[in-house]
Formats: C-alpha cells, structure tokens, sequence
C-alpha cells in the first residue's frame, strides 16, 4: 500500500519538471523508494507515457552484481530510446550512491532537454562525493525522515489499526498508548506491511534494518571488519543517547570488558555511523557568553525503534527516549540543533536554530508534578534573557500554559501534533 506523505511529497513537488536534480537523502529504509513511485504514479496521471517513466531499483533482479557507470549509462540510454521526445521523461534511480562514477551519467542526464531526474541515497557520502562538484547549483536535496508521530497516525489509519487523527480520535486517553507503540517502536513505515504486527514480528523487521544499515551503510562502504566492536559502539551510543559524550570515556568502558581500541578508531567509526544517517550529533553551545573551548556532543538515533533494538529495549531511560523523539522532530521541522551550556553548568536540552534566524529553547521532561523537578526544568530557561521563545514539553501534560517569566509549557502530544495538517493533508 502507498500512503501518502504530503510533507515530503508536497517539498519535491515544488521542483517538479524543474532542471533540478531532486536528491532523496535519508536512513535506510525511511521511505525514499516509496517517495519516488509516489512522484512516478503522479507522472503517469498526467498522461506522461510509460516509456517515458524510467524507475531503476538498484535491488531489484537483474542488475548486475557489481554495477558500473558504464553499465548504468547503457541502460538509460536504451530506455531513453523508447521515450517520446515530445514528453517530459521522468528518471528515477534509488540507492544509485554504490555504482562507482554515477555522478557522471547524471551530470549527463542533466544536460539533456526534457528531462526530470531524481535520485535517492542512503548515506551522506553521496553528496560529498563529485556530485556537489559536478552538479554545484544544479540539485536540491530533501531530507527524509521516519514517520512523524503525525504520519504514524496517519498509517495506522489508511492500515486500519483503529486510530485516525480525526479531532476525536486525538483525545488523550486515544493518543498515549498509540504514542507509548511508536516509542517503543519507531516510524519506519515498513512495519505496517508485516502480515501479522506484533512484538516478535516488529522487533525481527527492526533487527533486519539495524543489521542491514551496520553491514551495508557503515562496515562495507568505509571498509570496516571488526563488526563486533561497532554493534557494540552503537549500542553504547543508543543506550547513553541524552547524555554528553567523551570518546576518551567508551575506549575506557570497552577496554574494561576486554575490547582494546583507540579514540581515533572510535572516533573513526563514529563518523562512519553519522555517514549512514543512522545517528545525528547535537553539539554543545555556550550560552550567556559562556566559551566552551572543547565543546563535546549527544548523540540521537535517527529513529526511536532502531535506538531501543540496539540498547536491548530499556524501560529506566523513558526520559531519554522522549528526547529523541523531540530530537528528531525539531530536525524533520528544519531546525538545526544544539544542547545549551550555561555558565553554572547547567543545561538547556535544545536550542533549535534556522538559517532565517529563528531560535528557540525547549526543555523535555516526563513530568511536572513534582515541584522540585518542576522548578529545575524551568531554571535553565529562566536564566536565557533573551527575547525568543522558550518551552518546556511534558510527557504527562500536567502545568500547561504559560508562566510569569513568558515560558510555555505544553504537552508532548500537543507538540508532536502542531504540524499534523502539513504531514497527513
């Protein structure tokens, strides 16, 4: 089943029959491929002919095991053939980032009249590669994500799993055990097309991505051979996952249960895991002029379900999990972000950035019932004298609306669903 997801499909469409190369970025798995018969099936319906349709699955049956540009332009060529030279041709090329020397054949696809190209990747090697040189100015690339909360809902709705995000379908006592499911779970779409959806089914269809992005996106593509050490790496970066990370710390907990290793092959895995999309880094910023001369980072898993496979599925670390999920939901809105430092040592959870100038500081708790957590939670943010807006997000909903000092307090649902019109309309 295609269902839709009008953020993504509405930001690609901006570019459609443009000169532009679209570039579909994004972990495997997130959705890419679905993306692109989405825009092919959109083609089609406007009376494109089939043959000037060109979709390419570089894991289908029939290409070759060890693909080469070569192949790759002889291929498009004898498609673009059959194509009516009157009629926009539509190509679209999924995971095409392992055929060495791509970035050629679509430089040369780009020069050719009447022609749309969009390509999907798994990795941000692919635009560090020749094709930002190749292709300077000439190719938009956008980010795609797992499902939103919004989108999950909206999932479970087309897949008839008892919960719409009809108005009276988001009331609390509706949404909290959908959302404790996708936290636990994640939003990679593929885990609504399981025959049968539960708890052994999930966790397999997790356990075939998480293996799948470690052996293809990180270990294959950067030449690593010690497996072992990077499952472990990534298990210890999703189980600290909200707390500061020091390499000098994880070569000292390996080296104590007998894994001798070094802070640059740490720090050399590490990269490679950023590379496969699989993990994002949030590094520290000085607040209140607050110099940080070795600022040092958090890291959060791109999706909650993959973070939770990895780390063994902890239930002490709720609190961590819920910042994740409002990690990535501050990337998926456009923001650029950072963990606050502040001169008493104390921290803001997020500071999000855009490149208009917006700014904004959240705070991210489980509850606020309790006065003494209540009044830590909002002291970092009290301590910001600037005028942007600063929020705290509460998983229990307790204490909403806003303070004397102008901060907002606001439910983890309200939040999440801000932006549920653009990502299921």
């Amino acid at each position: 089943m295609l269902v839709s997801r009008p953020y993504y499909e509405n930001q690609i469409m901006n570019y459609f029959e443009t000169p532009f190369i679209k570039v579909l970025t994004g972990v495997r798995r997130c959705g890419k491929s679905t993306l692109l018969q989405m825009i092919a099936k959109r083609a089609s319906q406007n009376g494109t002919g089939k043959d000037n349709i060109i979709l390419l699955r570089m894991d289908e049956y029939g290409i070759p095991l060890q693909p080469t540009a070569d192949w790759l332009a002889n291929y498009l060529d004898e498609k673009l053939q059959h194509a009516n030279p009157n009629q926009m041709t539509y190509i679209f090329l999924d995971e095409i980032q392992d055929i060495p020397g791509w970035e050629r054949v679509v430089r040369q696809l780009q020069t050719r009249s009447n022609t749309d190209v969009y390509l999907t990747g798994s990795n941000a090697y692919m635009l560090s590669t020749e094709l930002s040189t190749l292709l300077a100015g000439r190719f938009i690339e956008i980010k795609i994500n797992p499902l939103s909360f919004g989108e999950y809902l909206s999932f479970r709705h087309q897949y008839g799993l008892g919960i719409s995000e009809t108005k009276n379908s988001l009331e609390p006592e509706n949404l909290n055990g959908v959302f404790s499911e996708y936290l636990k779970y994640g939003g990679m779409p593929g885990q609504f097309d399981l025959a049968e959806r539960n708890d052994e089914t999930i966790i397999s269809f997790l356990k075939g991505i998480f293996d799948s992005i470690l052996l293809n996106d990180v270990a294959k593509r950067t030449h690593i051979s010690d497996i072992d050490l990077l499952e472990k790496l990534a298990a210890y970066l999703f189980k600290t996952s909200g707390s500061l990370f020091s390499t000098k710390k994880i070569v000292n907990t390996l080296q104590s249960i007998g894994r001798k290793t070094s802070q640059r092959t740490i720090d050399d895995y590490l990269k490679a895991l950023k590379n496969a999309l699989i993990v994002r880094e949030v590094p520290q910023f000085g607040l209140k002029g607050k110099e940080i001369l070795n600022p040092r980072r958090k890291f959060y898993a791109v999706d909650t379900g993959l973070r939770n496979f990895a780390a063994g599925f902890p239930v002490e670390d709720f609190g961590y999990q819920l910042e994740n999920v409002v990690c990535n939901e501050l990337i998926k809105r456009g923001y650029e972000i950072f963990v606050g430092s502040l001169p008493n040592g104390s921290e803001v959870d997020f500071i999000a950035r855009k490149p208009t100038g917006e700014q904004r500081y959240y705070q991210v708790t489980q509850s606020l019932e309790n006065e003494e957590v209540y009044r830590r939670e909002l002291a970092p943010l009290q301590q910001i004298t600037d005028s942007f807006p600063k929020t705290v997000i509460t998983f229990d909903g307790l204490r909403t609306g806003i303070t004397k000092e102008g901060i907002q307090i606001v439910s983890l649902n309200d939040w999440l669903l801000e932006t549920l019109k653009e990502d299921t309309y």
